[in-house]
């Protein structure tokens, strides 16, 4: 289970407040949404879980299956089953998707104290994985991310979070930058690694994507911590009102 208790962040070399008091908890084998305004701390929430730098904790704590992540290295949170999908991908010339792919599983799995993959094993395993997300694994003999399509970027993404096995699944606005062809693609990767032992933290603005995932809470972030939650309804509340009521209240 993930629980967060009651976090206050702030940027390291600044001294405003994003998350203040921020209290959730997603138990194994549930998603959960978190849903938002801009500049609600939404994004530092995810970046604070995967151990970013440049953040600072100021009080509260993290726990990941009962232990405290605070003081882990984002390898080691890593290896511990978290895992960030980013918002924009980023690009790595020069690197192969199939040999990011390959090093990233065999560091983790160095972490873990489990066997690492031979080159054979590996590209069983992708194609495998591949033919059950529906994603071409061609793509993978590119650069990483260099000249995807927004989709394609996503889509490599929910391979890789399929390679290395989490389990907890951080989405970051997932849903930006895709078509509606895009965002069904993507979102059934999402729906297939959906698991009794695994725990997903869905983080958007829009509705649309929750008739895809659809998830099992809501909550509503503003000012820093959680305004409102409850069931999958709520999503359908905020496309109709939007956010102003958030927007103009501190709770």
């Amino acid at each position: 289970m993930l629980e967060i208790k009651n976090l206050h962040v702030k940027l390291a070399d600044e001294e405003k407040v994003i998350l203040d008091g921020l209290t959730l908890s997603v138990p194994k084998g549930e998603v959960h949404a978190i849903m938002g305004p801009n500049g609600s701390g939404k994004s530092t929430l995810a970046y604070v879980l995967a151990g970013r730098p440049g953040y600072e904790v100021t009080d509260g704590d993290i726990l990941w299956n009962g232990e405290s992540v605070l003081e882990m290295a984002p390898d080691e949170r890593a290896a511990a089953g978290i895992f960030l999908a980013f918002q924009y991908p980023m690009e790595i010339p020069g690197v192969a998707g199939l040999t990011f792919l390959r090093t990233a599983v065999n560091a983790v799995a160095k972490k873990r104290g489990t066997k690492e993959l031979t080159t054979p094993e590996f590209m069983k395993l992708v194609k495998a994985k591949g033919a059950e997300l529906n994603i071409d694994v061609e793509m993978l003999k590119r650069p990483v991310n260099v000249g995807f399509s927004g989709g394609e970027k996503k889509r490599s993404e929910i391979l890789q979070m399929a390679l290395l096995a989490p389990s907890l699944c951080v989405l970051d606005e997932t849903d930006s930058g895709l078509d509606i062809d895009a965002l069904k693609v993507v979102s059934d990767g999402v729906n297939a690694l959906r698991s009794k032992d695994r725990a997903m933290l869905v983080i958007t603005h829009y509705q649309r994507l929750l008739n895809h995932i659809v998830p099992d809470r809501v909550h509503v972030l503003a000012h820093g911590h959680i305004q409102k939650s409850g069931g999958k309804e709520l999503a359908l509340e905020l496309e109709k009102s939007g956010y102003a009521e958030y927007k103009s209240k501190a709770a």
